[in-house]
């Protein structure tokens, strides 16, 4: 990895740890960032192997294959970790941006997303295919790639589509009731004009352990349900490329990594941006109102 370029603000200590282990010094915001930077080397290797299976080579990709799904293994494992220890950054995470925020569901990606993503690749792999037709001899028109899905596996991946969506439908119910609970009876007391004056009356700590106490069941459910719908992601991934050929999961592989980190930059480089043009609109105006 000594060859990769490292987003900004990465430094070489993150960048070793996923690949070294997580240590207890080390936020999750920095962990995010070494994955992000594995799932980049990772992604120049899925490429490579399609250019090693177009000349004929097909030993490296299975083990291609397991060496990413084992990175996402560890992503989860290290999120549930963290999760433990704060969860409600795990629902509003400072290490993504407002455009990936906009599209999370229970603190990760809608897993319904993963099928949307490949109907969409296949789409494109077809179309490319069909006009790649005109210029090959026949019989040489077979490409291997997502364009290539047979019958049975699209009936595969109809079935697993549906039974994912049914999965989510789940969570979703059990997420709302949750997010209700904090108009319960505890919430609202702590918040009663009686209650209220005698908090004050209370040193800050002993406040804080008041309302702490009141939240503490409410964030212990919401780790169950983030590690619901983190298993159900990983569930969704794996049984996906298990229905594909070797060849198309590194496609499929190659895909969902570059939109995601395609989203990641695109969704930083937005709010950079904004961020200058508020700048720039208050120096604007408070040399203008001098």
């Amino acid at each position: 990895m000594s060859n990769l370029h490292l987003p900004n603000g990465t430094t070489n200590t993150a960048a070793h740890a996923t690949r070294g282990g997580v240590g207890e010094h080390v936020s999750f915001h920095m962990f995010f960032d070494s994955w992000m930077v594995e799932q980049n080397y990772q992604l120049q290797e899925l490429v490579s192997a399609t250019k090693e299976w177009g000349g004929g080579s097909v030993l490296l990709i299975p083990d291609v294959v397991e060496q990413v799904v084992h990175h996402y293994e560890h992503y989860y494992k290290t999120k549930s970790m963290w999760a433990k220890k704060d969860i409600l950054s795990m629902f509003s995470p400072t290490w993504t941006h407002s455009l990936e925020k906009a599209f999370m569901w229970a603190g990760g990606w809608r897993p319904a997303t993963a099928f949307h993503l490949l109907y969409s690749k296949c789409g494109l792999q077809l179309e490319a295919a069909f006009e790649d037709d005109y210029h090959l001899p026949t019989g040489l028109n077979s490409t291997g790639d997502l364009g290539d899905l047979s019958h049975s596996q699209m009936v595969r991946v109809d079935e697993l589509h549906k039974s994912t969506l049914w999965e989510e439908k789940m969570i979703t119910e059990k997420l709302a009731k949750k997010q209700e609970t904090i108009a319960d009876s505890s919430m609202v007391g702590l918040t009663h004009s009686q209650t209220t004056e005698l908090m004050i009356r209370m040193e800050e700590h002993d406040q804080l352990g008041l309302v702490d106490a009141a939240l503490a069941p409410k964030e212990k459910g919401l780790v169950g349900i983030l590690q619901m719908a983190d298993e159900l992601r990983l569930k969704t991934l794996k049984e996906l490329i298990l229905i594909l050929t070797p060849i198309q999961g590194v496609y499929f592989l190659i895909a969902a990594a570059e939109l995601h980190l395609k989203i990641h930059e695109w969704g930083k480089n937005r709010d950079a941006s904004r961020k200058r043009r508020r700048h720039h609109h208050t120096t604007t105006t408070t040399t203008a109102n001098k």
